[in-house]
Formats: structure tokens, sequence, C-alpha cells
């Protein structure tokens, strides 16, 4: 992971946007949770992105501003377990719960320097990782109920966020946690 942004500034690219996309879910009973399955989605989920955040920001830094005063933008991706705490996935709401405090703390470092922090916590989507509840029918008869919407999200339902927090049009946005979860917070 450390070698990737120096392999991408030598290439001679410079990054303007970063978007940590990545995440892995394990689900188990708490008073049964894994160490090992904790320590890789902690890993993945939080571990990964503060490196990714820290050394992309560094190179941020490194640059002037453009003409906007701006150097930047990075966009991770949270959750609803960034707000709700779930059932049976400890590790996965700990390591959204960290990804918002640490957009929040980068935003409050970097935000004077050019650099928008904010993240996207994505509501329930229908994508591999929700797979194990979209067929469990009881679970996911409530949790479709609860959404406004009336629908589980797609991965296409993120393109206007991601376009708005990565542009100029939010240049004075910073430290935000965005949900695109079809109403569901507003219940």
């Amino acid at each position: 992971m450390k070698e990737l942004v120096p392999k991408v500034l030598a290439d001679g690219h410079q990054v303007h946007i970063l978007l940590n996309c990545g995440g892995i879910q394990r689900r188990h009973a708490p008073h049964e949770f894994p160490d090992e399955d904790w320590d890789e989605v902690l890993q993945v989920n939080l571990n990964a992105v503060f490196t990714l955040c820290r050394d992309v920001g560094a190179h941020m830094l490194s640059r002037s501003p453009d003409q906007h005063g701006r150097r930047g933008s990075i966009i991770n991706i949270a959750s609803l377990l960034t707000f709700q705490g779930g059932i049976n996935v400890p590790a996965y709401a700990a390591s959204k719960g960290g990804v918002g405090q640490l957009t929040k703390a980068l935003s409050n470092q970097w935000a004077k320097e050019g650099i928008t922090v904010n993240a996207i916590a994505p509501g329930y989507i229908a994508t591999e990782m929700n797979t194990a509840l979209m067929a469990d029918e009881v679970r996911a008869k409530s949790i479709l109920e609860r959404i406004p919407a009336g629908r589980w999200g797609s991965p296409e339902d993120f393109k206007g966020a991601v376009v708005f927090l990565a542009s100029r049009a939010s240049g004075y946005v910073s430290g935000e946690v965005l949900t695109v979860d079809g109403g569901w917070m507003g219940r």
C-alpha cells in the first residue's frame, strides 16, 4: 500500500481526486468474532483509508493551489453504520465509524490548505457485500420497508454525489458525511 502513491507519482502523474471505496464485511455474533476477521476488516476499511489519505494528502499539500485555492478532493466511503451499530458486524461498524471521524479530523487539518475531505455514507446497496442480507427474506423485507425510496440502491446512485464532492462546486464543503440512502436516515 505504501508503494502505491510513490509509484503513481514516479510515473509522472499527479493526484487531484482520491476516492477511497474499498471495503469488506465479516459477520459473526460479537461474542464469537474472530480476531483475524476483526483485524482484516479494520485493515481494509480503516487502515488502508488512512494510509492512502496520508500519502495522497502529503502529495496534494506539496503542490501549489490552483486559481481557486484548491489542491484536491478526498472522498472516503463510509456507511450508514458510521452512525448506527448494525447487527453481527462490530468490526464493520467500528471501521466505518472510524472512517467518519478520520474524514472530519483530516478536514480540520487540510480544509484551510485547499484540500476538501468528505465521505459518502451509502445506504443498503444491491451489491455482493449485501448478498446475505438480500437472501434473508425476512431481513430483506424489513430493510426494504424502511427505505422511503422503496428500493435497494445501486452503484449508479453515487455518480452525482462523487462528481459533486470531487468538483469545485463543493469547494466550501469539507468534513461532511453525505448519506446516499434512499431516505433511510430520515426515518
